[in-house]
């Protein structure tokens, strides 16, 4: 996977290695197992499968052959129980994978024409702290997350710059990437695009022609959902509420107005495959059924998503995959909620979305990341300045308390053990940790958890800082387990920075280019606040702090002199909760 333009215009606040690992396209074999009266591709591409994925169906085995990577995860045993709400069964569930120790994901990823916005950022966010989580259970994953890179809005797109569809994809695909590297979301087992998987796709077609549940009309190819009764079982949708011409042109051709494209004839101008019922390209929904099975088969664990995906997409999944080989079964199907911008869905036909590119221009990628993991992944979530700035003070508290944590342990080199520090230390930790483990195994709570952090970081500052913890017996001890804890925490939910230093440069940075200040006028104003202090100008003194709070800029004087730091601007101030 080549580098595109973005990887080579580096934000300042992005972190310095964009180095990722290069998907592998495995490629599928075309030999075909029977199973009962329809025939489902023999998948052996991934791990993910071993000899124990024995599926019966009409009583005779379908057994899965494997690569020769069938060793457990590591050591540590799987002792912790998830609870995952499932949008098909429309409750929480206790997560039971297929195979002992590893988890099959398909999450549905982007479709590459422009770059990606705030509302991809929720979704990828969402899905990468399921995916830390289960690595933090000891299961091996294999992610698979696509591009879409044959689409009618790429085609459109790629006519208006005169540029070829698959280049211009692949183009965005790549800033995509440098955005999900920027908010430290893990790189997928496998990321494949759709223009590699032309032969999976016309097989899968072929199949579900080959069980009557499609037709085929003047080289288009369509989906019959008549043949399909279970038809809308994951929305709850029923067939007559499917009003023709909400979503796509009313085709009088179709046998049911619900019909959807499988395959696509060819049109001047746009790219084209071979296929058997002529030159074309795919449908939208085909692609995710094919490379999903492609390389977890046609029975793994998690299929994911947006909300907005549910229906139409992910409910024709459901049916051409089921179509295509009646053994296909997803145990869990997890969507997040909406990004909203004043209660509506952010989108770009109502002209009210940001891109993840302008938001990371004014506020750190932390902050956004931290900004997406303070709402419960199913619940819709509101985009304001005042939850950016929210968001940014709170990673601020956070990195800075763990840097002066950081720099007292410094001169010291004791290792810390839970039987060698004070009750109070260990128990705060041990609640922590308590708290960590049931929010994220109850449908990953991660507010629960960010706000279960405020309890251990106002500990390390009272040692820190205050009379009493400096005096604190084993104080060293006691930070130095504080930290290592926090630290592990941090990394499980992909907040942890390579560096607390350079992390709080870069968070300064923002907050002045937001308050269209530099720190050399920062820095004058402290002087001048310092004169009017010696001359007991008081007024004018608090005139200096007040100007520049309301821009967002917080002077903290102490014995050593007085310093600033990046606050909520005070206009913001009034709306936000109290916290801890």
């Amino acid at each position: 996977m080549g580098m595109g333009m973005g990887t080579t215009r580096l934000l300042s606040s992005c972190p310095s290695s964009l180095s990722r690992r290069l998907s592998s396209l495995l490629l599928l074999k075309n030999n075909m197992i029977p199973i009962g009266n329809k025939l489902c591709p023999n998948r052996q591409h991934s791990w993910y499968h071993s000899k124990s994925n024995s599926l019966n169906i009409n009583n005779k085995p379908f057994s899965v052959k494997t690569n020769n990577d069938n060793s457990a995860p590591t050591t540590k045993s799987l002792n912790s129980e998830l609870w995952l709400h499932n949008t098909m069964t429309r409750q929480k569930e206790l997560f039971k994978p297929k195979l002992p120790a590893k988890v099959g994901m398909y999450v549905c990823g982007i479709t590459a024409y422009d770059l990606s916005h705030i509302g991809h950022a929720r979704v990828y966010v969402a899905f990468d702290v399921l995916y830390r989580y289960l690595k933090h259970l000891k299961y091996q994953v294999c992610y698979v997350r696509n591009f879409t890179d044959v689409d009618d809005k790429i085609i459109a797109r790629a006519n208006e710059l005169g540029e070829d569809a698959l280049m211009l994809s692949r183009r965005y695909s790549d800033e995509f990437q440098y955005d999900m590297t920027c908010l430290q979301c893990l790189p997928p087992s496998i990321e494949p695009r759709v223009s590699d998987h032309m032969p999976q796709i016309v097989d899968m077609i072929k199949q579900i022609l080959d069980n009557d549940c499609a037709y085929v009309v003047d080289g288009d190819v369509y989906f019959s959902v008549d043949k399909f009764p279970s038809y809308g079982k994951l929305s709850g949708r029923k067939l007559e509420d499917n009003r023709a011409g909400e979503r796509v042109a009313v085709d009088t051709r179709k046998k049911n107005p619900a019909d959807f494209a499988l395959w696509k004839t060819a049109k001047e101008g746009e790219p084209s495959w071979e296929s058997p019922w002529g030159p074309g390209r795919p449908g939208w929904h085909i692609e995710c059924s094919a490379m999903s099975a492609a390389y977890l088969g046609y029975s793994f664990d998690i299929h994911g998503g947006g909300m907005d995906l549910v229906f139409p997409h992910h409910e024709n999944e459901i049916a051409q995959s089921c179509a295509a080989c009646n053994q296909s079964n997803i145990s869990y199907w997890i969507h997040n909620g909406f990004v909203t911008v004043d209660s509506e869905k952010m989108s770009k036909s109502l002209g009210n979305f940001f891109t993840i590119r302008q938001v990371m221009d004014l506020y750190h990628p932390l902050a956004l990341r931290l900004f997406l993991m303070g709402t419960h992944y199913r619940s819709p979530i509101n985009y304001s300045d005042a939850q950016l700035e929210s968001a940014s003070e709170r990673v601020f508290y956070i990195y800075q308390t763990l840097r002066d944590c950081e720099e007292a342990l410094e001169p010291h080199h004791e290792t810390s053990r839970m039987d060698s520090i004070p009750y109070d230390t260990a128990n705060c930790i041990s609640k922590f940790l308590s708290d960590f483990e049931a929010s994220m195994s109850d449908d990953l709570h991660t507010p629960v958890v960010l706000a279960a952090l405020s309890d251990p970081l106002k500990t390390i500052n009272d040692l820190l800082h205050t009379r009493k913890g400096k005096k604190q017996e084993m104080r060293i001890q006691s930070l130095s387990a504080l930290e290592k804890e926090i630290k592990g925490i941090l990394s499980i939910l992909g907040l942890l920075p390579t560096s607390y230093a350079e992390v709080l440069q870069q968070l300064r940075a923002k907050a002045l280019k937001r308050a269209g200040l530099t720190e050399d006028v920062v820095l004058r104003k402290i002087e001048e606040r310092n004169s009017a202090r010696e001359n007991k100008e008081y007024e004018k003194s608090d005139a200096i702090r007040k100007d520049l709070a309301v821009m967002g800029i917080a002077l903290m004087d102490s014995p050593d002199g007085t310093i600033w730091r990046p606050t909520i601007p005070l206009a913001l101030q009034e709306n936000q909760p109290v916290s801890a």
